[in-house]
């Protein structure tokens, strides 16, 4: 099986000398592991980094943006990368070392029931360390507009931390993601739900980073907010119409929410 881990990075060069040796730890003879960064031209050298390791370890992969591009952008170019080169699973994984790479087995082994895994904060209560009280309440806000505008079955749809069949993207037009923040994470996974692929969460205990500055920002939150509305009133609209409930071709496939956890 081969499997392709996206790191998008920005000033992440104390970070990623780390966390990519990590991540190839768990690759096996059964299981093909490989990292793919992609760098928005870090100032701090990261792209620099990651290419040093690239030249000893052809497993490790770099692409190169010219500027700050965003999150979303950055995943998008993961994915065609990745379909390009025929990996069987994806996972996204941020850069900082919030997202421990020792939940990957259990990713793949939840991956071989499910479509999409998404590492849940929540689902066994809240498994966040050294977050400020602001944001801590500011992601569940998020993840509770999510549930009840989308009907998305997640504890935790704003998780960066998912694993995913490469086949879904053959249904999936990345021309058409719109969100370029943080909203992508709800998009992206809102997308793949609501086409009736198979749904899942595992419990993580995500550590806020030790070095280096967050990417969040009111701009990041603002455009969040814009699309849990824009998708909330999709799904109204959607249920005003005569044939169906749900924006979806694969209804039969849905997970409920009593078997994702969710009260």
């Amino acid at each position: 099986m081969k499997v392709l881990v996206i790191i998008p990075t920005y000033n992440e060069a104390h970070n990623v000398v780390t966390l990519i040796p990590s991540v190839l730890g768990y690759g096996n003879a059964d299981r093909l592991v490989e990292v793919l960064v992609v760098d928005d031209a870090s100032p701090d050298g990261s792209a620099d980094v990651v290419a040093r390791l690239s030249e000893v370890d052809a497993r490790i992969h770099l692409l190169r943006r010219g500027g700050k591009l965003g999150l979303g952008t950055a995943y998008v170019e993961g994915f065609r990368f990745a379909r390009k080169k025929d990996y069987e699973l994806i996972v996204q994984m941020d850069g900082d070392l919030s997202h421990d790479p020792r939940y990957l087995p259990q990713f793949f082994e939840k991956a071989s029931e499910f479509d999409l895994v998404v590492g849940s904060r929540y689902l066994d209560g809240v498994s966040i360390v050294n977050w400020p009280l602001w944001r801590l309440l500011l992601s569940r806000l998020g993840g509770s507009l999510a549930r009840r505008l989308t009907g998305l079955p997640l504890t935790d749809a704003t998780s960066g931390y998912k694993c995913f069949r490469s086949k879904l993207l053959e249904d999936v037009d990345l021309s058409h993601i719109q969100s370029n923040g943080y909203g992508f994470q709800i998009e992206f996974t809102h997308r793949i739900w609501a086409m009736g692929y198979r749904v899942a969460e595992i419990p993580i205990v995500f550590v806020d980073r030790l070095r280096g500055q967050s990417k969040m920002s009111a701009a990041i939150g603002l455009e969040a907010g814009l699309l849990l509305m824009r998708l909330g009133w999709f799904r109204a609209w959607h249920r005003m119409t005569p044939n169906g409930t749900q924006p979806a071709v694969r209804q039969n496939k849905h997970e409920s929410a009593g078997a994702l956890g969710i009260k």
